[in-house]
Parts: C-alpha cells; sequence; structure tokens
C-alpha cells in the first residue's frame, strides 16, 4: 500500500509458519519505510483465523514513524485485510533488492509429502522452500558464465506418448511445468518461465540433490580426499560403526545398494522416509543421522537396489567428513563459482547452522541448473581446471550392474536413459519428484531442465519427461 502525501511506504507480506506446537498460521507482514531506511520492528499481536487452520499474524511494523496517524493508517489497513474470511488477500510487490516471491504465502513440509498443496500454494511453496528449514548458502561466482541465445530458437516440438499425440504447450500444461530451459552447445534454445516464476526464481530440486552429492563425491575423489569407492563408509563416517552400514562400501551407497533396509514411500507417516522428514523437522542436532543408525540390514551389501533418501544423507556425510567442510561452501568452491553461476544457491540443514540433507533441499534458479548440467556436460572442467577425475561422468551416469549379474537403469545417483533413443545417446538425468528434471545428452549436446508443479510426489505426470526429451533432441538434430 502506498500512502499518499507522505515520504512513508509500506506493504503486506503474507506466508505460512508453523509455531512450536507445529500449528500452521498464515503470516502477514507489514514493512513501513520512511525516507529509504527501514525501521524497527515489533510483535504487535496474533489474531486467530476461525476458518481453517489459519491465523494472521501482524509483524515487523514500522515503530519509529514520526507521524502516528500514518501509523494507524496502515495498522488498520492490515488489520481490514486479515478480517475478510474467505477473501485472498493479493500479495504486493517486493522491494526490487528483495527475493522476488519472499511474501508469498506457503504450505509446510509435512503438507508437501503429503500431496495436498493447493496448486497456487504448491507453486509458491516450490520457489520458496529456504522458508520451511535453515539452509546455507552456495555463493555465487563472480564472473558469471554466458548463456547466450541460439540463432534460431526453437519453436515446435510433436510427439507421441501413450499413443496419443502432443506438442511443446500439452507438456507444459498437462505435467504442470513451471519453468523450461533447453539448451544446445551451450546457447539458448528454449527459456519459458510459468505462473509467475522469473530468471531470479529458485526453484526446489527434490532429489536433483542427489545427483549433486554424487558430484560433489567425484570432486572429493579428484582431489583425493576419498581415495576409493570400495573404502567402508565407516572409514569417513565412524557414527555408523555397529550399524548395518558396517561392510558398505561407497560405491554400495551411491547405487543405493547397501543391503540397508528402508521404505521410501512419501505419503506414509510410518515410511523411513518420513521419519527421516521428521528428524529434520525437530532441527536436533544429529536426529536425521541417527535415524539411519538404527535402521535393520535387508539383503547382503551390493546384491538388492532399493530407492533410499537416507541413502544419499550418508553420502553427504562421507564427502563433508573427507573434505572437512560444509557441502554447501564445498560445492561453491569447487563448481559453483568456478563454472560461472549467476545466483546463490540454498541448501536444506538438519538444524540451525547444521550439516546439509545430501537427497533434497537444494534451490537455485532455471539457468544455474542449466550450467550444472554443462558443467557435467563438459566433462566436469571448471575454470580451466579439472574438478572431476576423468573417468567419472561416465562411470557415474551410466547403467550399472549389481552383485550377481542384476542390472540397473542407475549410476550413482544418476538415472540413466529409459528409452531407446536416450540409450543410444548415453543421455542420464537428475530426477526429483513433483517432476523435476535435469537431462544430460552427450551425443546431441543438449541439456534440458525441467520444473513442475505437480500435486502429488508421484504419478502425476501425464506425458513421459523421457519421450519428451527424445522429441526435443529430435527437433533439435
Amino acid at each position: 500500500m502506498r500512502f499518499a502525501g507522505c515520504l512513508t511506504w509500506g506493504w503486506l507480506r503474507c506466508g505460512l509458519a508453523e509455531d512450536s506446537r507445529r500449528n500452521q498460521h498464515v503470516v502477514w507482514r507489514y514493512q513501513s519505510w520512511l525516507f529509504g531506511k527501514r525501521g524497527d520492528s515489533i510483535l504487535l499481536h496474533r489474531i486467530p483465523d476461525p476458518y481453517g487452520s489459519r491465523a494472521c499474524r501482524l509483524v515487523d511494523v514500522f515503530a519509529s514513524l514520526s507521524n502516528l496517524a500514518w501509523l494507524a493508517a496502515g495498522l488498520l489497513a492490515t488489520v481490514a485485510a486479515c478480517a475478510r474470511p474467505g477473501q485472498e488477500v493479493p500479495t504486493l510487490p517486493s522491494r526490487p533488492d528483495q527475493y522476488p516471491h519472499a511474501g508469498e504465502p506457503i504450505g509446510t513440509v509435512r503438507q508437501i509429502y503429503d500431496g495436498v498443496l493447493t496448486p497456487e500454494i504448491a507453486v509458491n511453496t516450490f520457489r520458496n522452500i529456504d522458508r520451511l528449514f535453515p539452509t546455507r548458502t552456495v555463493r555465487h561466482s563472480s564472473t558469471p558464465m554466458p548463456l547466450p541465445p541460439a540463432s534460431t530458437p526453437l519453436s515446435a516440438v510433436s510427439f507421441s506418448s501413450g499413443g496419443k499425440r502432443y506438442d511443446l504447450d500439452d507438456y507444459l500444461e498437462l505435467n504442470r511445468v513451471a519453468g523450461l530451459l533447453v539448451l544446445k552447445d551451450g546457447r539458448v534454445k528454449l527459456e519459458k518461465y510459468r505462473f509467475g516464476n522469473s530468471e531470479r526464481t529458485r526453484w526446489m530440486s527434490m532429489s536433483i540433490a542427489k545427483s549433486i552429492t554424487s558430484t560433489l563425491v567425484g570432486a572429493a575423489l579428484k582431489q583425493g580426499y576419498i581415495t576409493s569407492l570400495s573404502d567402508p563408509v565407516t572409514h569417513y563416517v565412524p557414527s555408523l560403526r555397529g550399524s548395518a552400514y558396517d561392510g558398505v562400501s561407497v560405491r554400495d551407497v551411491l547405487m543405493m545398494s547397501s543391503g540397508v533396509r528402508w521404505d521410501e514411500t512419501y505419503t506414509d507417516p510410518r515410511s523411513d522416509r518420513r521419519r527421516l522428514l521428521e528428524a529434520q523437522i525437530s532441527q536436533i542436532p544429529g536426529s536425521a543421522m541417527a535415524v539411519m543408525t538404527t535402521l535393520p540390514r535387508a539383503a547382503a551389501p551390493g546384491t538388492v537396489n532399493n530407492y533410499n533418501t537416507g541413502e544419499t544423507l550418508v553420502a553427504s556425510e562421507i564427502v563433508r567428513s573427507a573434505v572437512g567442510q560444509p557441502l554447501a561452501s564445498y560445492l561453491s568452491e569447487r563448481i559453483w563459482s568456478r563454472f560461472g553461476m549467476e545466483a546463490d544457491a540454498k541448501w536444506w540443514l538438519d538444524s540451525n547452522d547444521g550439516h546439509e540433507i545430501g537427497g533434497s533441499g537444494f534451490s537455485a534458479t532455471l539457468r544455474d541448473y542449466g550450467r550444472f548440467g554443462l558443467f557435467l556436460l563438459n566433462g566436469g572442467m571448471a575454470g580451466g581446471e579439472a574438478i572431476l577425475p576423468d573417468w567419472w561422468t561416465r562411470e557415474a551416469t551410466s547403467p550399472k550392474i549389481l552383485r550377481g549379474g542384476t542390472p540397473l537403469r542407475y549410476g550413482y545417483l544418476w538415472w540413466t536413459g529409459s528409452t531407446a533413443a536416450s540409450q543410444r545417446d548415453v543421455a542420464y538425468a537428475a530426477e526429483g519428484i513433483f517432476g523435476q528434471s535435469i537431462y544430460i545428452n552427450p551425443a546431441a549436446r543438449v541439456v534440458i531442465v525441467v520444473w513442475s508443479a505437480q500435486q502429488k510426489p508421484t504419478g502425476s505426470a501425464v506425458i513421459d519427461d523421457w519421450t519428451f526429451f527424445d522429441a526435443v533432441v529430435d527437433a533439435l538434430r
């Protein structure tokens, strides 16, 4: 809101929060400015909302306005906005130096995994996940790597999936795509933002973070911090000694074949995945890793592949112990700042100033996800230096075979091609629930980044992503 005739202005910001009892509130934030200087903040009141589990909280009110009449006017306007039950109050623009989505209403992390967010709140939440948990910043480069436009943009894609014909617009609509970037030979063939996103938006990775963690294992190998993928996990994470991780190698963890029993069901509050999430919500230092020490053994190491987010928490602890610094710092030092990422990224922590959650909770801009894909496409070179062993990219992104001969469509926390065309091109991808992807095709020199805002963790996509990726590559040939 702007008050005419006075050099004072302010705005309302809205968002969801949880109090100590885990009750959800809508947080209304009123911030006033006088002569360009931010005032002190005071907590005024919390007004319960009888409509659902929401409440309005008036916070951060400018306390040093010289004209109390304007303060009263601002507060009355705020209360009036909160007092209209059933009406959605629009979010007013942020300051230019603020993150553009900082004041949006968001859901809770439990609602994310339960798959109960409304489409609008899902979008807001997915681009504001750094408000759900403490994060550590991955610092950007002082010299961003340019992504020039291609001379001929990608304008049309047509393909068949499940016996039906689709085009680019169908894919965007049916899969609720929130952002799409297509790079060919390092040039932008297509860059599209939806649902109010922009080049400044940071979007959640979900399990794309697993592939980032895997890449940091490769970087630690290159520097000699990790000696061998055959090393026992307990050599780097002594807290796992005496647990089911005894006898498990670093390679077993990267292949999700430790043999440790795990239930990944996202929507079941009793699953191991949700136990790990609850440990993170508790924000008690070490509680997430404590979950991993209690798991029983289900199979011999290296014999069974079982998708396991907890396994990537173990992988992140291997990296942190080996390199002697937080994952976000190491990622910035070795890749993010060296390769030319233009914006800071954020990474969830298990507690305040704690350890990164290796399997999820990373957020970055669309172009920087694309640059990460280019980093892998270019063999792990950054700033004129080989960050990864020369064999790492091909080894980490190719299908593996378990002990006993069972083949996997999985590498070292990377997914390998599921279609004949992608297998022919030795394509691979980092994938996350709710429809997140970084697709990399070495043969065609193509990187595709997809953000999606699907309502359920899995099973909401109408069109198979790999079929769409094949169609894009064909259109670019």
